[in-house]
């Protein structure tokens, strides 16, 4: 998990930067694609436009975006396709599935995961068609399962586990809780907006599970399977009421490998129906409602 303590997705032009630089390396902005207008992305990552055209200098500095001026929006450049095997990281894959599955009327997401950053860093992208009119959904139901808010994580954890530093224990715990209430927040604000500005009737649940998730699920439409493990280990991170980083057995959730099933007949529809019958389930008689 990473810091995002701000009220917007991206609150800085770097993460703005980087978010655009992914869309660009997966495929999802081709070259010679013009950009959504300054003021659509402002509202995508919740910043003023200041923000986002240090972002966009960004990336025309590193000859990924032309004709950028204060006209017209910028284009990608054309030498700047991606690779031939582009990321499958969660943080690249989830935007353009999302909006595939935000092109039906009544959209249903399920979700499974250690925090919802990665959801709420992916909804820009079929929100920024929403609100351009090019996507019409009449309805938006989101349920969310995450670990319990009061109980210690297996990661983010202290690097030689629970009860050796007091001081360092309370820190952490206070660090996971907040980053929690931080992304569900987020979560909440932007559909909230969605349907308070385009009209769609929006539905927003959590509930948590006991334990550490292993891995990440989306269940999109009940007809796609995004499903990911999280791969722990040993990183340095931002700690209130430590000057230095300190190093943390976590994950690096947004950067997930992620693999697709979809309705296929085969194997992968298989596994995705079984999915989301232990979804339903789970929810239904093991989840419990987010105080």
């Amino acid at each position: 998990m990473t810091d995002n303590n701000s009220p917007a997705p991206g609150a800085t032009s770097r993460s703005i930067a980087d978010d655009l630089r992914e869309r660009i390396r997966a495929g999802v902005l081709q070259p010679g694609v013009r950009l959504p207008t300054q003021a659509v992305l402002a509202q995508e990552f919740g910043v003023e436009r200041g923000t986002v055209r240090q972002a966009l200098q960004q990336l025309k500095n590193d000859g990924l975006l032309a004709n950028l001026s204060k006209g017209s929006p910028p284009t990608v450049a054309e030498d700047a396709a991606p690779p031939p095997q582009a990321s499958q990281s969660a943080r690249s894959i989830l935007g353009p599935h999302l909006v595939t599955a935000f092109g039906e009327q009544d959209v249903r997401l399920d979700v499974v995961s250690l925090t919802a950053e990665t959801l709420v860093l992916s909804l820009g992208q079929p929100l920024s068609e929403v609100y351009e009119r090019r996507l019409t959904p009449r309805s938006v139901y989101v349920r969310v399962m995450l670990p319990r808010a009061d109980e210690r994580l297996d990661y983010p954890s202290p690097e030689k586990g629970w009860g050796h530093d007091e001081e360092l224990d309370d820190a952490i715990d206070q660090r996971n809780q907040l980053q929690g209430r931080s992304h569900r927040f987020i979560l909440q604000q932007v559909l909230g907006k969605l349907r308070k500005d385009a009209g769609i009737d929006v539905r927003v649940e959590f509930r948590t599970l006991r334990g550490t998730p292993v891995r990440k699920v989306y269940l999109l439409n009940r007809k796609e399977l995004l499903m990911g493990h999280y791969v722990p280990g040993r990183y340095e991170r931002d700690v209130e009421g430590f000057r230095d980083p300190v190093c943390l057995r976590d994950v690096e959730g947004a950067e997930t490998k992620m693999f697709v099933f979809g309705e296929d007949g085969g194997q992968g529809q298989a596994l995705m129906d079984a999915e989301q019958l232990t979804f339903d389930r789970v929810w239904d008689f093991v989840a419990q409602p987010l105080d």
